[in-house]
């Protein structure tokens, strides 16, 4: 007769291994082994800065768990996914150019970012800054052909993908160049080109950089996190890549509440965490400050900060526009009809509203004047404000940053592009959601 299902005298012990394995990994993934493998991780990105001494730079956002807060020097922006397998790009979005005076300053810089468990590096580091690198290397350096050419970790990526990586660096040049970015004053940031070089958890450090440098500042791309360990995690209790995902996991707790809580946090029993934490977010909470308005440079009327700055900060400027689910009625009544709300709630359904909300910019036309100071708000200040802010840029102002309600624009993706640099320039942590800028594109186009 042929074996039947009922036969099988391992099943109730093959689900009961398959439940205990299930909870062993949920086990391991708790929020102090987490915590604990985010000490670890920075242990050795602290290690690699005593080597090279150099500022550290974090990659967001997991970089910023990986680095105590006293030792941060600024943040970066780099996508894994602009690293993907065919989907290599060089973000006209995220130009991170705000990185180059920091590389100047101390002639090199050290990158922090971590992966999860699988791979060596994440290809924000592999690809994604080599790609940004080499592309702005031929920009500002075309007297210097040696510095051209992509450098990419042999033992990650293969040659065919390089290859096929740097086959797409016109398109990468030619999108860049059409940003119109001011070359002259980027070339004045930086004055030799960069190189990538990578290190990771248990790898030798290549302090050769350390006197052979003078022609170019060092970039170095340092993944805190250990692949290695990660292989053993059953044992070690270590999570690679723990920060990721924060959202999923951390109950509101941020790496500013971390590194200051470090000890207190490492401390604490996991059945007590989620009670200390929720009182650390809310103690934070108490505490944050406004965000404090940031000139859009060309203009010099332009600001973008959050709805806290636009209760404290109204004075200072001749026209509001208030992103938020709510009209503020002290604003109203203090600043009039030069008080524009746009009815927006937070999240994805806020960034739908914002689309049929921007008709209400046109009544901009008939108030500003080319001093006129107008500061753009929103909850964070960093999405759709953002948005508003673009689309007063784009149908408002002219090339230069100026005041122009008389002239007919002829509007294009070309021109949105162009001036949402302008915005990510001036302020390198604005974060517009994809559905903010679909909103803006769809309102500028009709």
């Amino acid at each position: 007769m042929p074996l039947l299902e009922s036969d099988l005298i391992f099943s109730s012990a093959a689900s009961d291994l398959k439940n205990a394995l299930g909870e062993l990994k949920r086990s391991n993934l708790s929020i102090t082994n987490r915590l604990r493998s985010i000490k670890q991780d920075a242990d050795v990105v602290l290690s690699v800065s005593e080597v090279y001494n150099l500022p550290l730079i974090a990659n967001e956002r997991c970089g910023s768990w990986c680095i105590p807060s006293d030792r941060k020097t600024g943040s970066a922006y780099f996508k894994s996914t602009d690293g993907h397998f065919g989907q290599w790009s060089f973000s006209l979005r995220r130009l991170n150019l705000q990185v180059l005076s920091i590389v100047e300053q101390h002639g090199g810089c050290i990158i922090v970012d971590s992966t999860r468990r699988g791979k060596s590096m994440p290809d924000a580091l592999s690809k994604t800054v080599p790609i940004w690198i080499a592309v702005l290397n031929r920009l500002l350096f075309p007297e210097h052909p040696e510095s051209h050419a992509l450098r990419t970790p042999a033992e990650v990526v293969s040659q065919s993908e390089h290859s096929q990586i740097e086959s797409r660096f016109p398109l990468f040049l030619e999108g860049l160049r059409d940003l119109d970015v001011d070359v002259d004053g980027l070339r004045s940031t930086l004055t030799k080109p960069m190189r990538p070089v990578w290190v990771t958890p248990g790898g030798t450090l290549d302090t050769s950089l350390l006197g052979e440098s003078g022609g170019f500042c060092p970039i170095i791309l340092v993944t805190s996190s250990n692949c290695e360990s990660a292989g053993s995690h059953n044992v070690t209790k270590y999570v690679q890549g723990a920060a990721d995902d924060h959202e999923s996991w951390a109950l509101g707790l941020d790496p500013a509440m971390f590194w200051a809580n470090m000890q207190q946090l490492l401390n604490t029993p996991e059945s007590e965490l989620p009670s200390l934490i929720s009182k650390l977010v809310v103690e934070a909470q108490a505490a944050s400050r406004m965000r404090i308005p940031t000139l859009v440079r060309p203009s010099t009327t332009i600001w973008i900060a959050d709805n806290e700055a636009a209760e404290d900060l109204y004075r200072d400027f001749d026209i509001m526009v208030h992103c938020s689910a709510v009209s503020s009625a002290n604003l109203a009544s203090k600043l009039k009809i030069r008080y524009v709300h746009l009815a927006c709630s937070s999240g994805k359904n806020g960034s739908r509203q914002l689309r049929k909300e921007l008709e209400k910019l046109s009544t901009l036309r008939d108030m500003l004047f080319p001093m006129s100071k107008v500061l753009v708000t929103c909850e964070t200040g960093r999405d759709l404000a953002v948005g508003a802010a673009l689309a007063i840029l784009c149908s408002l102002y002219s090339s230069d940053g100026t005041l122009d309600i008389h002239s007919t624009v002829a509007m294009s993706k070309g021109l949105i592009k162009h001036r949402l640099s302008w915005i990510m320039v001036s302020m390198p942590d604005a974060s517009p959601s994809r559905a903010t800028l679909q909103s803006v594109n769809a309102h500028l186009m009709s």
